[in-house]
């Protein structure tokens, strides 16, 4: 269920780009080095991966001006013998008219993995935000504005980009990919960041929190335990944005079953339901589906052949008036229609495909014939809309200058998926820390990390429900990025605002 697949690109490691400030918005930075503006004739492997930019601005939040420094560098990680081995990129946001001692900070990833932290940066959280148009969709010219909801005026924000996305490299050719490249270690090693980072800027008194999207939930999950044993630090929060499943077991006939509700709302958004079922709103609607799902569906799908024919049929029926699609194709995938299928098959009729991590964008294939979409319809639409506005931000306004590509997909594979136990380490991590909170945000129409399997991600890990009281669920009209749509970044940014401020708590740790 991871959200993207990365592109096979050369590594390359980039130029230095060293300490530089501004005082205003509008002044240009002063470098007290000079910045490499020309590409080296090959990779620079020598690179000085603990450099930065310092610029100072102000945004208007809910009405409210709120000034701050952005920092933009790098920061290594070290080996065991103290060597720089990597340097993280990253983008710091710090108010600048309050008191950061005990001021929340929010540190935030995206997934792939191989994705860097451009999604959430300006799209969801962050002071800027790119230009779309009301519902998400690319517009031009491109561009970028101030971000209204960013959540700014309650936390400080950092943006990580791991190892080879963004501006982040590896510093020599002889490092192992596997410190790097893997569930584990992917987890350990940004733990070890994280600590050099809370240490340099001073943040060990603030409440802390983690944000994570796609597999940058897999990410915060394991890093919520990793961080607690191996750094002796303690989170508020945890934020899963699209959560994956978290290495959480589930089985043939589970993954099976747990797609209807997703099929369901997607079909209800393109209009292929029955007039009883389509006249419903969506969410009075998939309560039904969900009972249905976990019910029935689920055990029938488990008895296999031993499920009599007019049962088999009586449920083909039913999942047909809830998906969209025929009974005759159901019947032909013995009740385990592939999410393929499904994008491929909804519009067929209408000579459409529909998105896998946003399932109300359509596509057009080659031919109509098929089980799968050519190409994923949402994410070209991503690309188009976010590639150029954080290359502009990052070079324009916050005077980060350099000629090597910020990899918005980067080489990463082969990644060990082995031992993913994230799930039962958020878990963990919650019952150690009577502090830590969980808010889940899924979009109705996410096909690749469905809003269903993440609500079945709260009942495995939590199966007696002692730790309820601090678990949060919402879903919104949305897709994978369901923050794009513009009434939907102001719901989910107030969750995230009220969230933060009831996990910081007013009385001590103890159950």
């Amino acid at each position: 269920m991871n959200k993207f697949i990365c592109c096979c690109t050369v590594l390359l490691c980039f130029t230095g780009i060293y300490a530089q400030t501004s005082k205003s918005k509008a002044e240009p930075a002063k470098q007290e080095k000079p910045a490499a503006e020309k590409k080296p004739a090959s990779p620079d492997l020598s690179f000085d991966p603990d450099a930065a930019v310092t610029t100072h601005h102000t945004v208007t939040i809910n009405g409210q001006k709120v000034p701050y420094k952005a920092i933009a560098g790098t920061l290594p990680v070290w080996d065991e013998d103290g060597k720089a081995i990597a340097g993280l990129f990253y983008t710091y946001y710090e108010r600048t008219d309050v008191n950061k001692t005990a001021r929340p900070l929010v540190i935030s990833f995206n997934g792939g993995p191989g994705s860097a932290s451009v999604w959430m940066h300006i799209g969801y959280t962050g002071p800027v935000l790119l230009n779309i148009d009301d519902e998400g969709y690319p517009v031009q010219p491109y561009g970028y504005k101030e971000n209204h909801h960013s959540i700014l005026d309650v936390a400080d924000i950092v943006y990580v980009d791991p190892v080879n996305t963004g501006y982040s490299r590896i510093v020599g050719k002889d490092v192992p990919r596997t410190k790097f490249f893997g569930v584990n270690a992917d987890i350990k090693y940004l733990a070890d960041w994280i600590n050099t980072f809370v240490t340099r800027f001073d943040r060990w008194g603030s409440p802390k929190y983690l944000i994570g999207e796609s597999y940058g939930t897999t990410r915060v999950s394991g890093l919520a335990l990793e961080l607690q044993q191996a750094h002796w630090m303690y989170l508020n929060g945890v934020i899963l944005v699209s959560p994956t499943g978290l290495g959480i077991e589930r089985g043939t006939a589970t993954d099976a079953a747990l797609r209807l509700p997703y099929f369901a709302a997607t079909a209800w958004y393109h209009k292929k339901l029955g007039a009883d079922l389509q006249q419903k709103d969506l969410e009075a609607f998939l309560p039904e589906v969900e009972a249905f799902t976990m019910n029935q569906l689920l055990p029938a799908i488990n008895k296999g052949s031993l499920l009599d024919d007019a049962t088999r049929n009586t449920i083909a029926e039913k999942m047909a008036a809830y998906s969209g699609l025929s009974q005759q194709v159901i019947l032909q995938n013995n009740l385990d229609v592939s999410p393929n299928l499904f994008w491929k098959e909804l519009l067929r009729k209408e000579g459409f495909t529909i998105g896998r991590l946003d399932s109300r964008y359509k596509g057009i294939d080659k031919r109509d014939g098929g089980e799968r979409p050519d190409f994923n319809a949402e994410l070209t639409a991503w690309l188009h809309a976010f590639t150029p506005p954080i290359n502009m931000y990052l070079r324009n306004e916050l005077n980060y200058k350099t000629d090597y590509p910020y990899n918005v997909f980067g080489p990463v594979h082969p990644w060990d998926n082995n031992n993913d136990h994230t799930g039962e380490n958020l878990r963990s991590a919650m019952s150690i820390n009577p502090y830590l909170h969980l808010l889940v945000q899924s979009g109705y129409y996410d096909g690749a990390c469905d809003y269903f399997n993440a609500k079945y991600n709260l009942w495995q890990m939590d199966p007696s429900g002692k730790l309820k009281d601090r678990i949060q669920w919402a879903g919104f009209r949305g897709g994978h990025m369901m923050y794009l749509r513009k009434e939907d970044l102001k719901t989910s940014t107030e969750q995230i605002r009220a969230f933060i401020k009831t996990s910081i708590p007013s009385k001590a740790a103890k159950y």
